[in-house]
């Protein structure tokens, strides 16, 4: 016995020892030590940049401040210095129970939490964290808050917290009672603070907030509750509610409100079990649990594929729901942080396996200025739900009446323009230039025309059928028959370059339709065909919200915006080669004919503006994330009236 005792008193110098001779190789700068006003979370230590020569992608570390382990990683971008990672952290296993016995003092660092996030220089531990908490606080977990909440909110501190809770929620998840989901809550509350968001960025191991979430509602699940309705947690950056249900209880609803970044009002949330969900229960009584986490939603960082351009912002509260396994749908309500109306909503469950947010879960039912409601699936691999913002899209009832009211003009136009071609149709076409001319504007009107009608078919098409073989047709004919709308106008503009370099020599007309044909319908062909080829086999071919060509996954709206565009472009410079060309006085003109061809000029370029589209150069800016509502007004009004212009071109 005598000798164990020894062996014991001698592990503990040799501790001491290491972590004395560990820290005095730490160099210590002046303004390293930390004062933090009393009150006040404190959230890192204040480091030293890397010294020597900056160069690009390259990388370095120093040590942590006094009384840390661990090390801060930089990296050079733009010529300096930039914290990429850190594990600084003052918690280690002796932190813990040291006002306990001294064999306490080496058994309460967990077996699986990963040396690179204690750095414990040290024998391996004797016994797990979970032991330690079971035998000095087995009823509340009261033992470890004051240790927690003395720490410093560093990255390397928020992942040992992390570890810690992810131990407990799997070694002590047997009989856990509301004060034990307390004492858990206030441990996780330390982590969640506003002020300690930034350092979850810089913590090695990227799955650390997926990891925390998924503990939180293993331990919520196992949780057991006493009376009909319990307010079991009610912390600032977490609250927890629980309440007993059966087949017989009417709808039950969690309702949330918590403050996040010191607002005045609290940011309300719901979560509601319909009332032919809770007819799937047995008799006998089951039990609802609810999370709501204010802050979390800045934390949670997905796991994206390599073609995927996020992250995608949340725009509410973070709800967790634990309900029992024959339920399987859940409404929820979310009030919106950010109420810009250019900020849309989109309902998304968080799918833990996948380790990111699911957007095929949940269905937005109801979405105005503030609030948003969803549908969405409860299973065991998503039981946490929030809603994204779309800066993206716009939502205004002045664009919408704009585009009503602009796309019924334009049918109405179009087929105006299509009948007046009928019915002059053999007093123009009397030469190939002329003949080709009104091809291009009745292919162009056609085009345009078909278009429109896709649109509106895209707008009234269901949401739930968005996954089906109908939503790739329309998105891929709307796509063929824009570009072919393009293709035409760059046609058109080739026809009028062709017609005032070429004098002498003239194309035949068979030639000039077959070459017409081809570029106005067999291009768009071929580039909307590849697009369905290369992107529906990666599921990445049509948006989640509607059936056009896709953004964020694959970038399909490319295989649209950039033929636009560069058309676009061509057609502008043709304007400029009309306008040298037009202006060229005839010899022995007078003053008047001068008058008269500048008089064309401005009326070419009046013509030529709408019909070949350099109009639709407007569509760039609405492309940019934030644009102001102005950029959308005004490519609607110019796109949806430029067809009542093609009218004019008979007096061209």
């Amino acid at each position: 016995m005598k000798s164990q005792e020894t062996m014991l008193c001698c592990l503990m110098l040799f501790l001491a020892t290491e972590c004395s001779h560990y820290r005095s190789k730490v160099s210590i700068k002046d303004g390293d030590k930390h004062q933090h006003p009393e009150g006040k979370l404190k959230t890192g230590t204040i480091q030293e940049k890397c010294r020597g020569p900056c160069l690009t992608a390259s990388n370095c570390s120093q040590p942590c401040a006094q009384h840390f382990r661990g090390e801060i990683g930089f990296t050079c971008h733009q010529n300096k210095w930039q914290k990429s990672t850190e594990t600084c952290t003052s918690l280690s296993a002796e932190t813990f129970f040291k006002d306990f016995n001294s064999a306490l003092r080496l058994s309460v660092a967990a077996a699986s939490v990963p040396l690179y996030v204690l750095d414990f220089r040290a024998p391996e531990p004797l016994e797990s964290v979970a032991q330690g908490i079971r035998r000095n606080c087995p009823v509340d977990y009261a033992c470890i808050i004051d240790v927690v909440k003395s720490s410093e909110a560093t990255s390397g501190n928020i992942a040992f917290i992390v570890e810690l809770l992810r131990n407990i929620s799997t070694d002590l998840s047997d009989n856990v009672t509301p004060e034990k989901m307390k004492s858990y809550s206030e441990v996780a509350n330390h982590i969640l603070d506003t002020a300690a968001i930034s350092n979850w960025a810089f913590i090695p191991d990227k799955n650390t907030s997926s990891d925390f979430l998924q503990s939180m509602n293993l331990f919520a699940r196992q949780l057991h509750i006493h009376e009909d309705s319990e307010n079991i947690a009610d912390e600032l950056f977490i609250q927890t509610k629980g309440f007993h249900i059966n087949n017989d209880t009417s709808e039950k609803k969690f309702n949330f409100s918590t403050s996040m970044n010191n607002m005045t009002e609290g940011l309300i949330g719901m979560i509601e079990i319909p009332r032919q969900e809770l007819w799937k229960l047995p008799p006998n009584a089951s039990q609802a649990i609810s999370i709501a986490f204010p802050t979390l939603g800045a934390i949670l960082r997905e796991v994206h594929l390599p073609n995927v351009s996020l992250p995608r912002p949340v725009n509410g509260l973070v709800l967790s729901v634990i309900l029992p396994e024959r339920l399987k749908q859940v409404l929820l309500t979310f009030e919106k942080i950010n109420k810009s109306q250019n900020a849309r909503a989109q309902c998304v469950g968080w799918h833990s396996r996948k380790r990111r947010w699911d957007e095929n879960v949940c269905e937005t039912t109801l979405e105005i200025m503030n609030k948003v409601k969803c549908q969405c699936n409860y299973t065991g691999m998503v039981m946490s739900f929030s809603i994204l913002m779309s800066p993206k899209s716009v939502d205004s009832k002045v664009l919408d009446y704009i585009t009503c009211i602009g796309l019924s003009i334009s049918i109405f136009s179009l087929i105006l323009c299509l009948i007046i071609e009928a019915a002059v149709w053999s007093r123009v076409v009397v030469t190939e230039i002329s003949y080709m001319r009104h091809v291009c504007i009745v292919n162009i009107a056609v085009s345009l025309l078909i278009a429109n009608v896709w649109f509106i078919i895209n707008s009234n098409f269901h949401k739930k059928a968005q996954d089906s073989n109908w939503c790739v047709a329309l998105t891929f004919f709307s796509h063929l028959f824009y570009l072919s709308l393009f293709f035409w106008m760059f046609f058109k503009a080739l026809l009028i370059v062709y017609g005032i370099l070429v004098v002498f020599r003239r194309m035949m007309k068979t030639r000039m339709m077959a070459i017409g044909f081809a570029i106005g319908y067999g291009c768009p062909l071929v580039i909307a065909g590849t697009t369905v080829a290369i992107t529906v086999p990666e599921k990445g071919y049509m948006r989640p919200d509607a059936c056009w060509l896709n953004w964020d996954n694959t970038k399909a709206l490319l295989a649209f915006a950039i033929p636009a565009l560069v058309i676009v472009a061509v057609n502008l410079a043709v304007v400029l080669v009309v306008a040298v060309n037009t202006q060229r006085p005839s010899i022995g003109s007078s003053k008047a004919q001068d008058l008269a061809i500048i008089m064309r000029i401005s009326k070419n370029v009046a013509i030529l503006t709408p019909l070949l589209g350099l109009t639709w150069g407007f569509g760039i800016a609405t492309l940019i994330e934030g644009t102001s509502l102005i950029f959308h007004i005004i490519f609607a009004l110019l796109n949806a009236f430029q067809v009542s212009s093609k009218r004019e071109t008979y007096f061209y």
